[in-house]
């Protein structure tokens, strides 16, 4: 396989900010085509590119290798089945679906069918949390006491995005950030032994959920993730305390803000923060606190790309795998459920 010849489901955000731009400028993928109902959004970017007026007739084009199920996130399982069904490979955004059950169904499939399946946690490239990986992973603060990780925002409008105010299952701050900072706290410390969430709203006239607290138990220590949209003065990002000492970090990576001023991947500097922005490592040695700033890691979200291309061209293992994908939806209902009966969900 010379190139990978790549369809987006959508051209919204996601199509336009996330994905497009990196399969267009990598040497092994090709932007062949896009789904848009009645638009040509993507061929004013994209020239060459396909237009497609429905899911149906872009499956059916037997050129297509890998398709991007980048809609509405109660659409996930949907498309990610049809997709597969017809012998494509398949990138789902984030979140992979709204519950286990389909999940589990979509990886069955794909089994079957012998093709790759993977989920768009790209935060796991963020500039921010790759430099918190570093920290936990070099062991400097010792044993893990308690870890904090924030994704909040100061936004008490509703979307302009109707499916996003919509009450369905699969919809609200839980599912479309959540998802994020729950795979990063299961990057670093894996599953933990069970969940105790706290869900609400607080926009005005709001119908899902924009506010979460939710704690992951582990048999040493205890993580908590939260997001509110009514945060003014931003918390940082990343608080994570251990037995040798504390490291801090705010939410600085540039990725998006760069995509979205049509900054191509593959320009010079890309996703490197301001110097300003480096994390704070407290901890003692020799009896002696010690305070220093850590220079931040690159952020490069085209290093999921990488990872998928040697996963369809040579086998390789998958940058993000559907169960693990999976085991943030398994950690999204629990919290749901945790909420309902205001108790802590043994997993």
């Amino acid at each position: 396989m010379a190139t990978i010849n790549t369809a987006l489901c959508s051209y919204g955000m996601s199509g336009h900010v996330f994905h497009a731009p990196f399969i267009d400028v990598h040497p092994d993928f090709n932007l062949y085509g896009v789904f848009e109902r009645t638009k040509n959004l993507a061929e004013k970017k994209y020239p060459n590119i396909k237009t497609f007026r429905s899911l149906e007739e872009m499956l059916k084009d037997e050129a297509i290798d890998l398709i991007v199920v980048n809609t509405p996130n109660t659409t996930h399982y949907d498309c990610t089945k049809k997709a597969l069904e017809a012998g494509k490979h398949v990138i789902v955004e984030k979140p992979f679906t709204v519950t286990t059950k389909e999940a589990e169904e979509l990886i069955a499939i794909a089994e079957k069918q012998n093709l790759k399946l993977s989920v768009y946690h790209n935060r796991r490239w963020d500039s921010d949390f790759k430099t918190v990986k570093k920290i936990v992973q070099q062991g400097v603060l010792g044993d893990i006491v308690e870890a904090e990780f924030h994704y909040d925002r100061f936004d008490p409008e509703l979307s302009y995005k109707t499916h996003k105010e919509t009450p369905t299952e699969g919809v609200g701050s839980l599912y479309d950030l959540g998802s994020h900072l729950i795979d990063q706290a299961l990057q670093l410390f894996g599953m933990p032994n069970s969940v105790f969430a706290t869900l609400d709203s607080f926009r005005k006239e709001s119908k899902v959920g924009d506010y979460f607290d939710v704690k992951l138990y582990y048999d040493s220590h205890f993580v908590t993730l939260k997001s509110s949209y009514f945060v003014r003065e931003p918390l940082p990002a990343y608080s994570i305390h251990g037995t040798k000492g504390s490291f801090i970090k705010s939410k600085a990576d540039i990725q998006e803000t760069e995509l979205q001023k049509e900054i191509k991947p593959n320009t010079a500097n890309w996703g490197i923060e301001p110097e300003s922005e480096r994390g704070l490592l407290h901890t003692i040695e020799n009896d002696t606190s010690k305070k220093e700033l850590v220079v931040t890691e690159q952020g490069n979200y085209m290093s999921y790309y990488n990872g998928v291309a040697e996963a369809i061209k040579n086998n390789k293992s998958l940058p993000v795998t559907a169960e693990e994908a999976t085991q943030v939806i398994t950690i999204i209902e629990a919290a749901f459920l945790s909420n309902t009966e205001k108790k802590v969900i043994t997993l």
